[in-house]
């Protein structure tokens, strides 16, 4: 990524949304991100191609009207305001969808019958959970990448994400085996900060 801190105008997509409603690139980002989780969903709960892109367009669509207008209460953390907000996506999408029947569906019930259950509910915040984890390693690993050394980005790289021993990481950037520790260690405490601050960020609030 090359766009400097300064012009992101909030600490993650969710808050870009936030932030800005308007943001075209910033929705068909979120589509794009959020879109395969939701559907992923839909498939574990057994419905079939067809009914899983039905549901998905409408949790989608219900978490987008959501997001524009459902207010945030600053006591929650940004991860909290994103469960509070999922959940009532979900309870809104079962009250709609109770008198539907979609074929393919979980047990031979109707549409609502796996979708009421809670474990379909904690399925859905599990996974846009892990979704939103994605999305804050990616904006910390930005952030922390930016105040670090080249070298020192790379001995964490290569150590950490690539899985190489710490004496082929040294010999290969010119380092002491104990000064590539130094910078995994420097990097993973870095990006734990970085983590720990976007994940209390108001969503609707900019950098």
């Amino acid at each position: 990524m090359t766009d400097a801190p300064h012009l992101r105008t909030s600490a993650t997509l969710l808050g870009r949304l936030r932030h800005q409603p308007t943001d075209q690139v910033a929705w068909g980002e979120f589509v794009d991100r959020y879109g395969p989780e939701i559907y992923g969903w839909c498939r574990r709960w057994n419905l079939q191609d067809a009914d899983a892109k039905d549901v998905t367009q409408a949790v989608m669509a219900a978490l987008c009207s959501k997001m524009k207008t459902f207010t945030y209460d600053r006591n929650l953390s940004f991860r909290g305001w994103l469960r509070t907000l999922t959940h009532h996506t979900w309870s809104d999408l079962v009250t709609r969808r109770r008198p539907t029947a979609l074929g393919g569906d979980r047990g031979g019930e109707g549409d609502s019958g796996w979708l009421e259950s809670i474990e379909a509910r904690d399925d859905l915040l599990v996974r846009l959970d892990e979704q939103f984890d994605r999305e804050l390693l990616e904006e910390a690993s930005f952030r922390v990448r930016l105040r670090v050394e080249p070298h020192t980005w790379e001995a964490f790289r290569l150590t950490a994400i690539e899985g190489l021993a710490g004496a082929v990481v040294a010999e290969q950037l010119g380092m002491k085996v104990a000064t590539v520790f130094k910078a995994k260690s420097k990097v993973q405490r870095m990006l734990r900060e970085e983590i720990g601050q976007l994940e209390g960020t108001d969503p609707a609030g900019t950098e």
